[in-house]
């Protein structure tokens, strides 16, 4: 056999063995494009009390593609049942389904279990109050002009569709503002902003002693020793290293619903036993690949760790961060199995958001009591070798010499900042050496960096208020 025609047999296998692929993938797109819309407009609709139209809108606005197929969707939202049924051409239909204190979860034909929360119980917070029950103007006229600026749309698209925007500074919110319908206690989705949370979960258990970062994880499905995934780390997961072959949750367009990662998401009722079972592409350690399997992985860890009932997740949760901190409007959403879905689902108002925030500008410590352990904050920050887009250990940064995060301090980021970041416009910003927190949320596509209006926003703020702190001093 000549070499041309090897090639030509080889050639043609690849193709026809990705064609077969694609199409395998083809047949989820129906469902994880309805599944995703389904999830969205539920939560928004029942957990934020945003009108679902609209909502609608902005949301596929944001995602390129999503047009050519959002057409043909019918989206039913019945508000005393409190469900939202999306059906596409008739070949996909996604029923997602709102329970109280859980959000929405999508139902994919099992009967969705209800489940006795444990109780609110008072709880002091540890971390100084950020801000009275008004809203707090901005404190400058830099300020206003910056909030001015962040919520201005632009004369064409993409459009940034602004929700909210909290400044905080030196632990005290200086500057906030919320679009039409939206207040100081909305819960909104961060998207993939859950994953810090997620993160900073991990370091409680840490920090308690039931997890440590550089051993094998407890996962019953890789416990073989000659499983080569035994051998994948907390670390690894928490930076987009484990090697698992399950795509990339990098996009937000039409072309993400033919990864494995969102069959997981919109198809699958246990979504970290599908990420547990997929089979390595790469060792462990050696490759960056984000996606949201890992941190689906993570939060079957901390369910199991917590006592393995989504009850269990919820105490633990609100006893150990939510309440230290006084997030009082959070909501964390679960799948059909009771995992929480910790790669893009939870909800909390800004105010919360920027409360989570400072936790991290403080190193960890809230009112004198240590939450995390010592040294996560600086882990968290630090580099994943590899992560282009500048990634640590559940929190995007601006340190090291990655091209993301030198692009985002040519663009007048400082350097020290690091950030909790969600698809389609979500950010939680922490600049130590400003002692800045700043809290963006809205529906802007991803691309190209600049569509969101965060380089502008985070540049006005540090401009604002160093000025704002040398007229201070001047004084």
């Amino acid at each position: 056999m000549t070499r041309r025609k090897l090639f030509l047999i080889l050639a043609a296998t690849t193709a026809f063995g990705a064609l077969a692929l694609s199409a395998a993938r083809a047949r989820d797109v129906p469902e994880v494009a309805t599944g995703f819309v389904a999830n969205v407009i539920c939560s928004e609709t029942f957990v934020s009390g945003l009108d679902p139209r609209r909502n609608l809108t902005e949301t596929t606005d944001a995602m390129p593609g999503a047009g050519l197929i959002t057409w043909a969707m019918d989206t039913e939202v019945d508000l005393d049942r409190k469900d939202v049924t999306v059906t596409l051409f008739g070949l996909g239909r996604s029923h997602a389904v709102y329970r109280d204190g859980l959000g929405c979860t999508l139902d994919h034909g099992e009967t969705l279990r209800e489940i006795a929360l444990p109780p609110l119980r008072p709880q002091a917070a540890l971390l100084p109050e950020i801000a009275g029950p008004a809203l707090v103007a901005p404190q400058t006229p830099q300020l206003a002009a910056a909030l001015d600026r962040a919520f201005a749309e632009p004369a064409e698209p993409p459009f940034r569709h602004t929700r909210a925007v909290v400044v905080m500074k030196d632990g005290r919110i200086v500057a906030e503002r919320y679009a039409d319908g939206i207040g100081t206690d909305t819960p909104l989705l961060g998207f993939s902003a859950t994953k810090s949370v997620i993160s900073a979960l991990i370091g409680i258990l840490v920090r308690d002693g039931k997890l440590a970062v550089d051993r094998p994880v407890p996962i019953a499905a890789w416990q073989d020793p000659k499983d080569p995934r035994h051998a994948i780390t907390v670390d690894q997961l928490l930076r987009h290293t484990a090697g698992l072959a399950l795509g990339s949750s990098l996009q937000a367009s039409l072309a993400s619903v033919l990864e494995p990662v969102n069959r997981m998401k919109f198809v699958e009722s246990d979504m970290a036993a599908f990420a547990e079972s997929a089979p390595l592409e790469s060792a462990p350690g050696r490759v960056w690949n984000y996606h949201d399997g890992n941190y689906l992985i993570l939060s079957h860890l901390i369910r199991n760790a917590a006592g393995g009932h989504t009850a269990d997740v919820m105490r633990f949760a609100r006893e150990e961060l939510f309440g230290p901190l006084g997030m009082r409007n959070v909501v964390m959403q679960f799948d059909a199995a009771g995992t929480p879905e910790g790669s893009g689902a939870m909800m909390a108002s800004a105010r919360d958001w920027a409360r989570f925030g400072q936790l991290y500008l403080d190193d960890g410590v809230a009112g004198g009591k240590r939450i995390l352990p010592e040294g996560w904050v600086r882990y968290s920050a630090s580099p994943t070798p590899h992560a282009w887009v500048g990634i640590g250990a559940g929190f995007w940064t601006n340190l090291g010499d990655s091209f993301g995060a030198n692009y985002r301090v040519e663009h007048g980021w400082p350097r020290d900042a690091f950030f909790a970041k969600g698809t389609i416009g979500q950010y939680v910003i922490i600049v130590p050496s400003q002692h800045l927190v700043i809290v963006r949320l809205g529906r802007s596509p991803n691309m190209p960096p600049e569509a969101d209006g965060t380089f502008d926003l985070v540049r006005d703020v540090v401009t604002a208020t160093s000025a704002s702190a040398r007229l201070a001093g001047g004084n």
